[in-house]
């Protein structure tokens, strides 16, 4: 086995974005580092490609290209493939260059445990289940004459941030429930509409736009409940994030947080249903009191057991066993 492999990562977003992606991409260079040399990349071959010796692409479909180019500069060997929730949940079924990258890779790494159950049957083999990892914190103090609930992440559709506002109007006459949205509406201005309608029409209810990360993360640590309504999700970095500060989580009833926060988890609600949603938070709040048989303790326990999963040790010793896969031989 090589000694010193070096590895590239494949990363279509760069820096600029300061995504998902990337921050996977400069997290695992950072985790790989002490047993190899680790570059990322947009695109591939490139002037060092002659040194790569271990392709970890991020990306089915827009990793495509590098993806083909590797296969073809190294037949059979070195190449695994990480899959996202668009990926897995959409562009699998349908793109061919996605398909293509599921049949060259020799790994398929995804991020959640009931990822490998959302590939085809003749590929599952090759699937390896790695959290993302991220620090634990300290929650903060939090009132005890309301429930305050935080959502995060960017207005788009396949977020479905309209369950939030459904639920926000469920309980707009409830006093003791706050909740805050945190994320911009550029990308889709409609949204954007809805939120600030939803905000004029319920008086607890925040949209506080786009946040710097560390000052999102305060508001996650100071909320009671993190709610997540994502229609597709292939493993929400915010949800770990939620769990690592001690916050638990109300989350759509989809693969990529099933396979986050578990099977038996109590605190999701049917994708798309906003009453249902309302009617956990009013179960939180009716029950805030109760630390021994409450809802929201009972979520506080569930995510404690699975927030060592998402340590940075853990996340290292996976990527260290998927290196040992995909090494040539010396």
């Amino acid at each position: 086995m090589s000694r010193s492999p070096s590895v590239v990562i494949v990363s279509p977003a760069q820096a600029q974005a300061n995504n998902g992606n990337w921050r996977t991409a400069q997290r695992w260079q950072a985790l790989l580092s002490e047993r190899a040399a680790v570059r990322i990349t947009a695109a591939w071959p490139d002037a060092q490609a002659g040194e790569d010796t271990v392709m970890l692409a991020l990306h089915a479909r827009r990793s495509a290209a590098a993806i083909a180019a590797w296969a073809q500069a190294h037949p059979g060997r070195g190449l695994a493939v990480v899959l996202t929730g668009t990926d897995l949940y959409q562009d699998i079924a349908s793109d061919a260059s996605a398909q293509r990258s599921l049949a060259l890779a020799q790994r398929l790494v995804v991020l959640q445990e009931q990822g490998p159950s959302g590939l085809p049957a003749q590929h599952r083999a090759k699937a390896r289940v790695i959290f993302q990892s991220t620090p634990a914190r300290e929650p903060l103090a939090k009132p005890g004459d309301r429930l305050q609930a935080v959502m995060v992440g960017h207005l788009r559709a396949v977020k479905a941030p309209e369950v939030l506002w459904d639920a926000a109007q469920l309980v707009r006459e409830r006093s003791d429930i706050g909740i805050t949205q945190i994320g911009d509406g550029e990308a889709e201005p409609a949204l954007a509409r809805q939120a600030r309608a939803t905000a004029e029409a319920c008086p607890g209810f925040t949209w506080a736009g786009a946040l710097p990360h560390e000052q999102t993360l305060e508001a996650i640590r100071a909320a009671h409940v993190l709610v997540h309504t994502s229609a597709m999700e292939g493993g929400a970095h915010v949800v770990m994030e939620a769990v690592r500060c001690g916050t638990p989580v109300l989350a759509s009833r989809v693969p990529g947080n099933v396979g986050m926060l578990g099977t038996g988890y109590t605190g999701y609600f049917p994708a798309g249903d906003g009453r249902a949603l309302a009617e956990l938070l009013l179960a939180c709040r009716d029950t805030q009191q109760d630390p021994a048989q409450g809802l929201l303790a009972q979520l506080g326990a569930q995510c404690a057991e699975r927030a060592p999963l998402f340590d940075a040790a853990a996340e290292r010793t996976a990527l260290l066993s998927l290196l040992d896969e995909l090494e040539p031989a010396a």
